[in-house]
C-alpha cells in the first residue's frame, strides 16, 4: 500500500502568500501532500468602514475549503509533518521549531535583504536583481540553509507590488518543483549579510535635492509623499527625466516635471488628502498649479 501523503501546515497573511498556497493545493495529488491547516491572522476591518473580513490567505483557504485556525500551536496539533511559512509576519518560536520543521519562501537573494521588507529594499538600493529563496525556518531571522533559490531582473520601471506579486508567482513554482524533487540537503547562506528593516515614514518623504533616479525609486516603493501649498499630497506614479540647462532649484514644477537635484521627475499619478489617486493632469485642473511653484514647501 502507498504510503499516507506528505501532511502540511500553511502558514501566512497577505497576498503574496496566496499563489504558493494555490501551487500547493493544485499539486497535492501529484506531489503526494495534504494542506490539513491554514494558519493565518483572525479577521479584521480592513478599512474604517468594512465589516470584519479574512486575510487574503484565509479568503483563499475558505474558497479551497481547507480548514483554518489562528494560533502557531494549531500547526503542531494538526498533526502535520512540515510548514510552509510565505509572509507570515511572525517569529515562529524554537518551541514550535523543534516540534514541526518549517521552510519559508523568502523574496530576497539571500543572505542579502534579510528581514521585514526585501521587495522594498531591494527597489530603494537599486539592486539588478533580486529572487526568492527557499529556506529552512531557523531561531534567528532569515538564517536557515538555503534549499532552493530563483533569480530575476528588476524591472526599471517596476513597483514594489507589482515585483512582489512576480516573486511571489515564481516562489510558488520554486516551492513545487523543490518539493516535486525531494528536499534535498540544504546549503548554509554565503556573503555578507543586509538587513531589511521595515520602510519608515521618512524615508518616504521625497526630498528633492536628490537626484530624479533615486527619488523615482522611493516613489516605486508605494506611499511616497510631498506637500504642495502647505498641504500632503502623495506620488504614486512618477518618471525621471532630462532637464533642459544645468541649474535647476529642487520642488520648482515646470509644467507636470519637478526639478530635482539632478534631472527632473515627471508627474503621471497623485493623491491629495480624503481624495482617490488621480492623473496629474486631473489634479492639475482642479489645483491650478503655476510654473515656479515648489513641491515640498
Amino acid at each position: 500500500m502507498p504510503g499516507r501523503p506528505c501532511r502540511l501546515a500553511y502558514l501566512g497573511n497577505p497576498d503574496a502568500a496566496v499563489a504558493p498556497l494555490l501551487a500547493l493545493h493544485k499539486a497535492s495529488a501529484a506531489l503526494c501532500l495534504e494542506v490539513v491547516v491554514v494558519i493565518t491572522a483572525e479577521d479584521c476591518r480592513r478599512s474604517r468602514r468594512g465589516k470584519p473580513s479574512p486575510t487574503p490567505v484565509g479568503a483563499a483557504a475558505i474558497e479551497l475549503g481547507l480548514p483554518i485556525a489562528h494560533e502557531l500551536a494549531d500547526a503542531v496539533d494538526s498533526g502535520a509533518d512540515l510548514g510552509v511559512v510565505v509572509a507570515y509576519g511572525q517569529i515562529i518560536p524554537v518551541s514550535i521549531l523543534d516540534r514541526l520543521p518549517m521552510l519559508n519562501l523568502h523574496f530576497s537573494l539571500l543572505p542579502r535583504w534579510r528581514g521585514a521588507a526585501p521587495v522594498e529594499r531591494a527597489l530603494l538600493a537599486g539592486d539588478s536583481e533580486t529572487g526568492v529563496c527557499l529556506i529552512d525556518v531557523a531561531e534567528a531571522l532569515d538564517t536557515g540553509d538555503v534549499r532552493g533559490r530563483v533569480r530575476t531582473s528588476i524591472g526599471v520601471d517596476e513597483t514594489a507590488d507589482g515585483l512582489r506579486e512576480r516573486l511571489s508567482q515564481l516562489g510558488a513554482e520554486l516551492l513545487v518543483e523543490e518539493l516535486a524533487k525531494g528536499l534535498s540537503e540544504g546549503e548554509s547562506q554565503k556573503g555578507q549579510p543586509l538587513w531589511a528593516h521595515k520602510i519608515t515614514a521618512d524615508e518616504l518623504l521625497l526630498d528633492w535635492s536628490h537626484p530624479a533616479h533615486a527619488l523615482d525609486r522611493v516613489v516605486r516603493v508605494g506611499g511616497a509623499r510631498t506637500t504642495f501649498r502647505g498641504q500632503p499630497l502623495k506620488v504614486w506614479r512618477a518618471v525621471p527625466c532630462q532637464m533642459s540647462g544645468s541649474a535647476t532649484i529642487p520642488g520648482k514644477l515646470v509644467g507636470d516635471v519637478v526639478e530635482t537635484g539632478a534631472g527632473g521627475l515627471r508627474i503621471v499619478e497623485v493623491q491629495s488628502p480624503n481624495r482617490n489617486r488621480m492623473s496629474f493632469s486631473a489634479w492639475a485642473s482642479g489645483t491650478q498649479p503655476v510654473d515656479g511653484e515648489r513641491f515640498g514647501s
